[in-house]
């Protein structure tokens, strides 16, 4: 692994990010066009007070029927005689804001942190992204598919130096 390369390196920069006044209906479209499973949540001053991950989507509405949630996801699917239940429950459910369903404990690196370190940090906390912050304020994210390209970045060059 590239031990010493700054998370900098191979961060995003350009990152999708939602306020906690966000409905829910709005983030899970945001996120289906993006193709991602999770953002950073911002205050006005783009401090990172949460995450939302579609875990958290599910998790929240985990009383719903399974296929519901498919269908918040993105899915079709018809259900005779409970459509009206579901559509209630959907339209509930959306309506909620992302600071109602995000995740508060969120663990982040700074920009010099090494990769090592964020690599670190995703196996312990078992998270599959980390906001990237300087001085508290979102400059980007990483995920573990960043690590991995790095990784094979760094394979590919020691291999052509031989």
């Amino acid at each position: 692994m590239p031990r010493t390369t700054p998370v900098a390196e191979v961060m995003t920069t350009d990152v999708l990010r939602f306020s906690p006044t966000d409905t829910v209906r709005d983030a899970m479209r945001a996120m289906v066009e993006a193709d991602v499973d999770g953002a950073p949540v911002t205050d006005e001053s783009g401090r990172v007070v949460g995450l939302l991950s579609t875990d958290d989507l599910i998790v929240r509405e985990s009383r719903l029927h399974f296929p519901t949630v498919i269908e918040l996801l993105g899915g079709v699917i018809e259900l005779p005689g409970q459509a009206k239940r579901f559509d209630e429950e959907i339209r509930r459910a959306l309506g909620s804001t992302v600071g109602d369903v995000m995740s508060t404990e969120v663990s982040t690196v700074s920009p010099d942190d090494t990769l090592e370190t964020a690599a670190s940090l995703m196996h312990d906390r078992r998270a599959s992204r980390l906001p990237v912050v300087r001085a508290g304020v979102l400059v980007g994210i990483i995920g573990q598919g960043d690590v991995v390209r790095a990784i094979l970045r760094d394979e590919a060059s020691e291999a052509s130096a031989e």
